[in-house]
């Protein structure tokens, strides 16, 4: 039976204690469950995952410890393999078959990205967790993201972040931000909302993927988006008030 193509984008910030770094392992496994219900619900789920509560490779520590761009750029990505390993962990203890592919060969651990083979892990029924993000430096992991989401023909990316959507403004800064339901990518690119890589909207643009953004802190999240359910924000072209064309 054919399945709904979804990626979700991780960010490697929501899997740490507020404050802390490392991986916490409830918010690991409270996130597993929200994708594993999303997988039972009848979509075929593949993920692109961060590792900035292990290490960013934009983080100010780079520059004070003298480490050029592309090098910590690497160690980023060598970060999201961490994690990846840790959220297969996590979603197969919870009882579906998950495949880590990193676009950084490393054979030991997990399998090489290749278009056909995460394609062929999909088919399957298989959840797939994208590693090392492109395998480039001086792009970032929401890139990736776009990237696989339109490499494996996806008909959403959704952006879990810690907030239920996008605000005019910083919402922790500024108590009083206007929270957005709808915009178009030219929105987001034109008032430099910073939700995603200006490099990850272009390409979600260009392969008419649209991109939601909830909060994935919230239990059950995940699938109440999915059904159109609680507060999220639409970016794509020709947004409609009230419509999810999706």
């Amino acid at each position: 039976m054919h399945k709904t193509r979804i990626l979700v984008k991780i960010s490697g910030e929501i899997l740490a204690e507020a404050g802390a770094h490392g991986i916490d392992v409830f918010t690991m496994k409270r996130v597993a469950e929200d994708l594993v219900a999303a997988y039972k619900a009848g979509y075929a789920l593949s993920i692109v995952i961060g590792g900035g509560n292990i290490y960013r490779g934009t983080s100010p520590n780079s520059t004070t410890m003298g480490i050029n761009r592309a090098t910590a750029d690497y160690m980023g990505m060598l970060a999201t393999v961490i994690n990846a390993l840790a959220l297969q962990n996590a979603l197969e203890t919870a009882g579906v078959e998950t495949r880590v592919l990193s676009a950084i060969p490393m054979p030991a651990v997990c399998e090489p990205y290749a278009r056909r083979r995460a394609l062929h892990h999909i088919e399957k029924d298989r959840i797939v967790v994208f590693a090392a993000g492109s395998g480039n430096p001086y792009f970032t992991t929401d890139t990736a993201a776009a990237l696989r989401a339109s490499e494996m023909g996806c008909s959403m990316l959704l952006k879990g972040t810690k907030v239920p959507g996008v605000y005019d403004s910083d919402p922790v800064k500024n108590p009083t931000a206007r929270f957005l339901k709808y915009l178009t990518y030219k929105e987001v690119l034109e008032k430099d909302l910073y939700i995603m890589d200006p490099s990850a909207i272009t390409l979600a643009r260009s392969s008419g993927i649209p991109i939601i953004v909830f909060s994935i802190l919230e239990a059950g999240n995940l699938l109440r988006v999915l059904r159109g359910e609680g507060n999220f924000t639409i970016i794509q072209d020709g947004v409609e008030n009230g419509c999810m064309a999706c």
